[in-house]
């Protein structure tokens, strides 16, 4: 199958009322644009033309994130819907396949749907999505179907009333041979209430040259668009709700399944457990049998079997947690690597640091890894016992089976075995703290009497 995704992104979303381009704004950390791209490249496609209008450069930006193999082109005036596609004619010049054109704000569009649609084409010229309304909306364009021959699709207010009582409803998804596509949009007219082009008309242009015109049904759930915040918070809803459904499925334990927030590429094997309250950003990886306790937040980490975290605690981009390490309250991890059996148990930060195996950190341990311009690497060798409060001033290397006393400052590297201290010795000064005291009261009455 040679087959060329063109993804219609030029909107502004007016209605989002925001300075970001509508396809951009995220639902489970993705943009919009992002799950659209995600469907279409189920079906392996050879081309796809991303077709952008405001804020372009941040859709151009987004595209190539998730696939830089994505060509995006320039529709400068929104005339419509058929001429948002005309803009990826240039692109597609000498494409030899069919051609499935998409929405940018359409996130629920499942693979399958559009594998139906394809194979649809082996029998008829052009394919049309549509669904059956739940309930009438003054909003879609209606399908005029005459058996199983779609005539026409016709806009909402360009409907008589009889053709707005159609439930089967148009999604604006369609697949076509691309030499097909194009000559029908080259006959559009922009005679209607809008003065637009519109897409839906290659079906009325396609029947009058003979060809066969056909619509396919889908949930109506698939066709959902997103045009304001509104739509925004009840598509990440869905979303959220299919999501721990899956993970339910797939043996993973959720305590509170609706307190559970997760991302569009969050993995977690079965028998993990998910406590309440936990919030899995973009890139997250937990192993089978791992658990992540209450109000813990995880992205861009992998967490091996056996490991738990939390609760409260703080995952960031490049933790790697290795088989049965253990992470506590109040922890932050970050670009570190933490070896089998490691703990990092109360209160600390760990930052660009390798934790070697069965290693134990102190709470209050912080490694100090910015010195104001960069970054530093701090290396805690297996075994290695790290005393409460201690701040290791990277670079810095801690040896194996090495010991650093509680409250050290370490700013050299410890040898392995070695015990490091460094801290100022304790001074006692007899009674001075009740003289100290009384100096303060009286000081605070002096003031309170001048006020």
């Amino acid at each position: 199958m040679n087959l060329a995704l063109i993804i219609l992104a030029a909107g502004k979303g007016t209605r989002m009322n925001s300075d970001l381009p509508k396809v951009l704004h995220p639902i489970a950390g993705a943009p919009l644009l992002h799950h659209a791209m995600q469907t279409g490249a189920a079906l392996s496609p050879a081309r796809t033309i991303i077709v952008a209008g405001h804020g372009a450069d941040q859709v151009r930006a987004a595209a190539h994130a998730y696939d830089e193999g994505a060509e995006v082109v320039m529709q400068e005036e929104q005339l419509g819907t058929g001429h948002a596609v005309d803009q990826a004619r240039d692109a597609l010049a000498g494409f030899s396949g069919d051609i499935a054109v998409l929405f940018g704000d359409t996130p629920f569009l499942q693979p399958e749907t559009l594998e139906r649609m394809i194979e649809a084409r082996k029998t008829h010229d052009v394919i049309v999505l549509g669904f059956d309304l739940a309930e009438l909306q003054p909003r879609y364009g209606r399908l005029v179907m005459d058996g199983s021959r779609l005539e026409r699709i016709v806009e909402y207010k360009d409907a008589t009333e009889e053709q707005r009582q159609i439930r089967f409803t148009n999604s604006g998804l369609l697949a076509c041979d691309a030499e097909t596509l194009f000559g029908l949009i080259s006959d559009l007219s922009n005679d209607n209430a809008s003065g637009e082009y519109y897409l839906t008309e290659v079906v009325e242009l396609a029947n009058q040259r003979g060809l066969t015109v056909t619509a396919i049904k889908c949930d109506e759930a698939e066709t959902l668009g997103v045009d304001s915040r509104t739509d925004l918070a009840n598509a990440d809803a869905i979303f959220q709700t299919r999501a721990r459904s899956a993970m339910l499925e797939d043996g993973v334990t959720l305590a509170a399944p609706d307190t559970v927030y997760v991302s569009f590429d969050t993995v977690v094997g079965r028998d993990a457990l998910i406590e309440p309250n936990v919030v899995f950003g973009p890139d997250v990886t937990v192993e089978s049998g791992a658990t992540i306790r209450a109000f813990s937040h995880l992205e861009g980490c992998h967490v091996s079997r056996g490991a738990i975290v939390g609760p409260y605690a703080r995952l960031r981009p490049g933790a790697e947690l290795a088989e049965n390490v253990r992470i506590g309250n109040f922890v932050e991890i970050k670009n570190a690597e933490l070896a089998r059996g490691a703990k990092v148990n109360h209160l600390s930060y760990i930052g660009d640091a390798t934790v070697g195996e069965a290693a134990n950190i102190g709470a209050g341990t912080i490694t100090c890894n910015y010195d104001g311009v960069m970054k530093h690497h701090t290396d805690i060798g297996a075994r290695a016992f790290i005393g409460s409060n201690t701040m290791l001033v990277a670079p810095v290397t801690i040896g194996d089976e090495a010991m650093t006393g509680s409250g050290s400052v370490i700013t050299s590297d410890v040898e392995d075995g070695a015990l490091a201290l460094a801290r100022a010795p304790q001074v006692e000064k007899p009674g001075m703290a009740r003289k100290l005291f009384e100096m303060l009261k009286a000081k605070k009455a002096r003031q309170s009497r001048g006020s």
